[in-house]
């Protein structure tokens, strides 16, 4: 979002004072108007409830505004409606100014507003499709400022994409475009965020509180506030609870009187998360129950899941096994709402990549046809040996645009199947596993036949990463997953469910064969100690879930096979805990 920088901010406040004189004499003339708009342009985040007034006072009286006047009014509308999480609204109105006005300037920051509202109402194939224009239309654009935002729009969809490469890339672009506090300030944050997630960050902490100051000293406390989150996340991810909670409490009420709502249930359900590792469940469930409520319905995003999966746990443990089941399925459902979104996007970016491509390829046939019938002309006036030769270069380029659609289409579909896989370990990921699992599952109850699902956990992986960092992490994952596979047949449905977890469904199994299978497993796994690097011990915990007690539904089977596993954890772990009561504990 383009802002201006926080002196102007200051400036506008003057400019609020006379506008509000001219208003009561009579309706605003011109230039009055365009100061207006100016001064509400300049102070949409800085100052918002002021901005909400100024745009309220220029609506009524609309017909006092000239066109191009109208235009910004109508984008600074949009503008709003994003703010207050009015996303149809605003991608209507950004969308209309976009297409509509006749200024080059306003059309790139509507065109900018309009992908940011498509990416967050997952029309993810519009968004890419509307960037692609407007990347084009960039280099007519003069202005600074609007290159900067349609710059940062295509740096946030490519961060929300996971191409943080190119999100780098934009982001660097934006360091160049403006050199104002307000500017270095938000293209430091973008570039923050992809350099963090490409690991290229040499001391974070040291990085992420530089880049608050240059936000705190620009005037722009709502991107400060979102660096603030990127660091309470690395504390908590270094076991440094009370630095996260401290951070957090400190600019909490901040956060909210700021109202934006994806920002304050981000920092909720950090400091749920922070309670709960610093063992206060009444605390962690207040800000947990806070993030549920501060999120834009309909949206499923990362904060959102993680409140839900902490209020199950805490109401498991206290007992309350009716809540904890209701929020058990809202965290389900709110996690595969979130994964199958990842999916979009990445389907979307692919295919908006391939119609480029194809489209380009199009052209260059369309480019040959041409020049087969300009040759076609010429054949009249040469040779045959001449026209011979000619056919034949032209046979051969048509077929190597042949050739080259027909790799494009293997790409497509390679690109299909990687989507099912996980690209660390090459099994099932989380979404295909549930998929296979269930219709195998689906299967099993109409033959009569019973399946056991089995969850495996390893033991104290985190420490493992912290230790010996993640490439041997990575590394430990990769054997422990083919050590698994010596015993999974053909017909099991076997997968990584997220992080260290992963999950086999055994069909035609029942639960003497499912513990058996388990506990080769197990065997299998813990021989890892003696192959990994000296000093790195590798174990896992299991839990074994059964149809013939839990039923056929892989939602109830999952949430049996995980007690078990949570009982195989508090029995010392490297073990195999099976059935709901936990019968058929086997303890390395």
């Amino acid at each position: 979002m383009r802002t201006r920088p926080f002196l102007l901010a200051i400036g506008g406040l003057l400019l609020l004072a006379q506008a509000g004189t001219v208003r009561a004499a009579a309706a605003p003339q011109p230039t009055a108007a365009a100061e207006l708009l100016e001064l509400a342009d300049g102070i949409k985040t800085t100052d918002n409830v002021r901005f909400v007034r100024l745009l309220d006072q220029l609506d009524r009286d609309a017909p006092q505004l000239t066109a191009a006047q109208r235009w910004r009014l109508r984008y600074l509308q949009a503008w709003e409606a994003a703010w207050v999480g009015d996303y149809p609204k605003a991608t209507k109105l950004a969308m209309a100014v976009a297409d509509g006005a006749g200024d080059i300037t306003l059309r790139a920051r509507a065109g900018a507003t309009s992908v940011n509202m498509l990416g967050l109402g997952h029309r993810y194939a519009e968004a890419f499709s509307r960037l692609d224009e407007l990347l084009k239309l960039l280099p007519r654009v003069t202005d600074r400022p609007a290159r900067f935002q349609v710059e940062s729009e295509a740096a946030q969809l490519y961060s929300g994409m996971e191409q943080y490469e190119l999100a780098a890339d934009y982001a660097q672009r934006m360091k160049r475009e403006l050199s104002t506090a307000a500017g270095q300030c938000k293209a430091n944050v973008f570039a923050l965020d992809a350099q963090y997630h490409l690991d290229r960050l040499a001391a974070p902490e040291r990085d992420f509180r530089a880049g608050i100051r240059s936000c705190t000293d620009a005037g722009e406390r709502l991107f400060a506030n979102a660096v603030r989150g990127y660091l309470a996340d690395y504390y908590l991810e270094h076991g440094r609870t009370a630095e996260a909670i401290a951070l957090l409490e400190a600019h909490y009420q901040a956060v909210r009187q700021d109202g934006y709502r994806n920002l304050v249930s981000r920092f909720d359900a950090q400091l749920a998360r922070a309670y709960d590792l610093r063992g206060d469940p009444d605390k962690a469930r207040q800000h947990a129950l806070a993030a549920v409520r501060s999120s834009i319905s309909g949206e499923y995003t990362r904060p959102l899941i993680d409140a839900y999966r902490l209020l199950y746990r805490i109401d498991q443990k206290a007992g309350h096994y009716q809540s904890a089941l209701a929020y058990h399925e809202k965290y389900m459902a709110a996690d595969k709402a979130y994964l199958d979104d990842v999916s979009a996007k990445a389907l979307a970016y692919q295919m908006v990549k391939q119609q480029v491509q194809a489209k380009k390829a199009e052209l260059d046939a369309l480019a040959r046809k041409n020049q087969i019938l300009r040759l076609q002309q010429a054949l009249d006036r040469k040779a045959v040996e001449a026209s011979r030769l000619y056919i034949a270069v032209l046979a051969l380029g048509l077929l190597a645009i042949g050739l080259w659609l027909l790799r494009l289409k293997r790409s497509q579909l390679q690109f299909m199947r990687a989507a099912q896989c996980d690209s660390l370990t090459g099994i099932y990921n989380r979404k295909h596993f549930m998929s296979e699992a269930g219709q195998a599952l689906r299967y099993a109850e109409r033959s009569g036949h019973g399946a056991c699902l089995v969850l495996i956990d390893l033991d104290h992986f985190k420490l493992t990463n912290d230790t010996y960092g993640h490439a041997m992490g990575d590394q430990v994952l990769r054997r422990a997953v083919l050590a698994c596979q010596e015993y999974v047949r053909s017909t099991d449905v076997f997968g990584r469910l997220g992080g260290e977890e992963f999950g086999v469904l055994l069909p035609e199994c029942g639960m003497d064969s499912g513990i058996e299978r388990a506990e080769a497993i197990r065997r299998a796994v813990f021989a890892l100690s003696h192959q990994a690097e000296p000093g790195i011990p590798v174990s896992a915990s299991f839990g074994v879930a059964y149809t013939g007690e839990s039923g056929h539904d892989l939602r109830q089977l999952l949430m049996d096979a995980d007690h078990a596993l949570y009982r195989a954890k508090r029995a010392g772990r490297n073990c195999v805990v099976a059935g709901k009561q936990g019968e058929g504990v086997v303890v390395a």
